[in-house]
């Protein structure tokens, strides 16, 4: 699949069937992940691949709620975690990325690197998956100490984002992009 299609036509996948995925595809997927660029060569990432209903079902009720009409209901993205066969939580090693051997932060973007790193891996994640057939969706809105509790992270990892992995079982909505002249500057900010 050629790479400017992937990264145009991949969506937001929020339904899945049921079709279990087989651990050579995760691990196609896992290891395109693996191979993003990292701080250092730090590979801070760490990937915990749940197939547990009852584990999935944990870790999405950490979900925050969210507010349609002025009143909060469940985040849409829990049933898309209840319902995939696969969810892959992602960690980062904290103290690795942007810091020193000693673990202290060298930029002044602080000790969270990390985000960055991990973006970098979940975007190959996102762009292999489309690539073999597979749906995803980004999630972000949860209780990350909840979720490490769950899933009994050591205190030196962070839990950063997750996805659901599965097969679509509904095309994901095309979000309109801003002119490329909106976003893009030469030599100087405006």
């Amino acid at each position: 699949m050629d790479i400017f299609e992937a990264i145009k036509n991949r969506r937001s996948i929020r339904h899945y069937k049921s079709d279990p995925i087989d651990d050579k595809v995760i691990q196609t997927v896992l290891e395109a992940a693996h191979w993003a660029p990292s701080w250092g060569n730090a590979q801070c990432w760490r990937f915990i691949v749940v197939r547990d209903k009852k584990i999935k079902s944990e870790v999405a009720d950490t979900l925050f709620k969210v507010t349609v009409d002025n009143e909060k209901v469940e985040n849409a993205a829990a049933g898309s975690m209840k319902q995939a066969p696969v969810l892959i939580v992602v960690c980062a090693e904290t103290g690795k990325a942007g810091c020193n051997e000693e673990g202290v932060p060298v930029t002044n973007k602080g000790g969270y690197w990390f985000m960055f790193d991990i973006a970098l891996a979940v975007q190959n994640l996102l762009l292999a998956a489309y690539a073999v057939g597979l749906g995803t969706v980004i999630v972000g809105g949860f209780d990350a100490d909840k979720v490490a509790q769950i899933l009994n992270m050591p205190k030196e990892y962070t839990v950063v984002t997750m996805t659901p992995l599965g097969v679509p079982d509904s095309k994901g909505q095309v979000s309109p992009r801003k002119k490329l002249s909106e976003v893009m500057y030469y030599e100087k900010f405006k």
